[in-house]
């Protein structure tokens, strides 16, 4: 056997050497190294830029879980749910927004002038159903955290701007605004808020296309649309036409919707809200009552920081017609009222703060740098006692058993049937029934009668009081449920 024959046999007679075994990874590193490729994988997801997008989507789906779930457990608060949805009702089938619940026959243009609700009309006749409304109202409200955030993180950066509008979507404001059923101001959110965000950015042609449609929300808001044209002026120190022009748009707006076109709807050929401002005849706001809202308003959202902004004089129109009013209603942080007020009070914060961080006093520097997550907190803190904080209980998502028992009630009234009701019910009929206010049918005897029975009232007393209304007509029980009846006209005399 030659050498090299002797070499390999010994080669192959070696035995192998077994390798060390690979060390098994750690179940923690494998989870380590699997969440940082998905961080990777999500980084286009998690850009600044769509901050705010994100911070509207969550908004939408808090808003719409609150109100929808408001809905279902029949805890509506007036009848303004039921207002709106006669009027786009009848706007979805090409018809004049006739409001029966305001007076038989009564054009809704004749009480407050809001023709853009006839956006929703198309959305409405593919579902109808005063859902349909708390959901679009859900995403206006959320779609207004767009521009809030967005100006916010341009100019304080990505961690402030996003603390700025997580405390607007959860201002007590919008808040109270969302648990009020549906109102008109939904619109009006978006438009102030995108109209603001062009003057911070100086984008005065996006101001007027944003700002111009603010009379077609509510007659009032002219006077805002022309407020923001004023602010344009301020801001730019020159005669601008287009600021010059928004201005005389919106006064005009205002004094032709008030003087021409609501008393030509209007039975009485008049506006009748007339009658709610001044002093005569009823109550003066009290000097408390209007230093208490005016600090809700500034003190939880912006720490009194937005009053170094010129943007603050977007609020006083609003204010002013509440505090002149002399209906109580108006003056309080209650209801719908303060929600318009909210994108204008953030963003007058934003406008504020990088003035202040740069401020010669010390103290004030301080106060600016740690603002906006003071805000975010003060939010925090309230909403425990505000409609979101009801998210958090199981409860708000189960239907009570006497919503659906009223529910199945109310489904024993037939399609297009004429009915009197109050708050409670009508809601639920509007959209497959004409409803009628209670007491209030211009001497038709409708064919039901939906109540609630109030103060431990029984269905016997409120069968009596519906026969003292309705002298000429008979009416039966057909039902009740919890605290609802319903009576049948069974003969008319």
């Amino acid at each position: 056997m030659d050498t090299a024959a002797a070499t390999a046999a010994t080669t192959d007679a070696a035995p192998a050497v077994p390798r060390a075994p690979r060390p098994q990874a750690s179940g923690l590193g494998a989870l380590r190294r699997t969440a940082r490729r998905l961080y990777r994988r999500t980084a286009p997801w998690r850009a600044p830029r769509l901050d705010p997008y994100w911070t509207a989507a969550f908004f939408f789906v808090a808003y719409t879980l609150l109100t929808v779930c408001h809905f279902r457990s029949m805890g509506a608060s007036s009848w303004d749910l039921g207002i709106f949805e006669q009027a786009i009702r009848h706007y979805a089938h090409f018809e004049a927004p006739i409001v029966d619940l305001k007076g038989p026959g009564a054009n809704i243009l004749g009480d407050h002038f809001s023709p853009i609700l006839v956006v929703l009309a198309p959305f409405y006749r593919l579902f109808p159903s005063p859902v349909t409304l708390l959901i679009a109202q859900s995403l206006l409200f959320a779609l207004s955290a767009i521009p809030v955030t967005r100006a916010a993180g341009r100019f304080l950066g990505r961690g402030r701007g996003l603390a700025i509008g997580l405390a607007y979507g959860m201002s007590w404001g919008v808040q109270k605004a969302v648990d009020f059923d549906f109102h008109e101001i939904a619109f009006a959110l978006p438009l102030i808020a995108f109209a603001l965000e062009a003057v911070l950015r100086g984008r005065w042609t996006a101001v007027v296309c944003w700002a111009t449609p603010l009379p077609l929300v509510k007659e009032d808001l002219g006077v805002t649309a022309a407020a923001i044209g004023a602010l344009a002026l301020i801001r730019t120190r020159r005669a601008s036409p287009l600021a010059i022009g928004l201005v005389a748009c919106g006064i005009t707006a205002t004094a032709v919707t008030l003087g021409v076109i609501i008393p030509g709807f209007n039975g009485s050929g008049s506006y009748d809200y007339w009658s709610k401002l001044g002093a005569d005849g009823g109550a003066v706001i009290p000097l408390g009552t209007a230093l208490n809202t005016v600090l809700w308003i500034l003190l939880p959202t912006t720490g009194l920081l937005a009053l170094r902004s010129p943007l603050l004089l977007v609020a006083l129109p609003t204010l002013g017609w509440r505090f002149l009013s002399h209906d109580p209603h108006y003056w309080g942080i209650d209801w719908h009222y303060n929600a318009v007020l909210m994108p204008v009070v953030f963003l007058a914060l934003v406008d504020a703060l990088p003035r202040a961080q740069v401020s010669a006093r010390p103290w004030l520097r301080s106060y600016a740098h740690h603002l906006p997550a003071a805000a975010l907190a003060a939010a925090l803190a309230l909403t425990t006692t505000l409609p979101l904080a009801r998210l958090t209980d199981a409860a708000t998502y189960d239907r009570p058993p006497a919503a659906t028992a009223v529910e199945q009630l109310l489904d024993r009234i037939p399609d297009d049937a004429t009915v009197e009701s109050d708050i409670r019910p009508l809601s639920h009929l509007t959209g497959r029934t004409r409803v009628f206010w209670t007491g209030d049918t211009g001497g038709l005897a409708p064919d039901y009668i939906a109540v609630q029975l109030h103060d431990g009232n029984s269905p016997r007393q409120a069968l009596t009081d519906a026969a003292k209304r309705h002298e000429k007509s008979t009416y039966v029980l057909l039902g009740s449920a919890a605290d609802v009846a319903v009576f049948r006209k069974t003969s008319e005399r």
